[in-house]
């Protein structure tokens, strides 16, 4: 065994084989386009999707396709109301004893608050009509005294009767 102490592995650089690019070389691959292996791929699959695209618009818009899709969905509906009216009431039962209420009582409460709300709006309207009478009426008889001739202003400047407020 020699006593020479073990040196550490230090890797080889290999110039040899890649060569040194001059000026000229780097400035024609610059201006020469980057080849992209996909690009073929990806030609392929836009290709593909377009006619597919057109295959599947064909397919949806005929008349057999309508009534196959609404076939299925008679059947899905009819399959699926048993288990959509024991959820129903399912639901209903988590919200009573949530103290809840359920989407039939919100419906309900909705269209009583939209009654009372025109109600409200139609004695609203009787009430500006009643309103309009009233004071119709009251300048009419604002300008004529009791014996039926007209009376005079005490200043002379107001259209309104002497002691007289409104």
């Amino acid at each position: 065994m020699s006593s020479e102490p073990a040196k550490a592995f230090v890797p080889i650089q290999v110039y040899a084989l890649c060569a040194r690019k001059t000026g000229s070389d780097m400035a024609a691959e610059k201006n020469a386009k980057a080849v992209d292996p996909f690009e073929a791929f990806r030609k392929m699959r836009d290709t593909y999707l377009e006619g597919m695209s057109k295959v599947m618009i064909d397919a949806v818009n005929t008349e057999e396709y309508a009534q196959a899709t609404g076939a299925l969905l008679n059947n899905y509906l009819t399959l699926s109301a048993p288990f959509r009216e024991a959820l129903d009431k399912a639901m209903i039962m988590s919200l009573e004893q949530f103290s809840l209420p359920s989407r039939q009582q919100v419906a309900a409460l909705a269209e009583r608050f939209t009654n009372l709300e025109m109600r409200l709006d139609d004695l609203d309207a009787k009430l500006d009509r009643i309103v309009a009478l009233s004071s119709g009426a009251r300048t009419a008889t604002a300008g004529v005294s009791n014996d039926g001739k007209r009376a005079r202003p005490e200043d002379g400047k107001s259209g309104k009767p002497a002691g007289r407020k409104q």
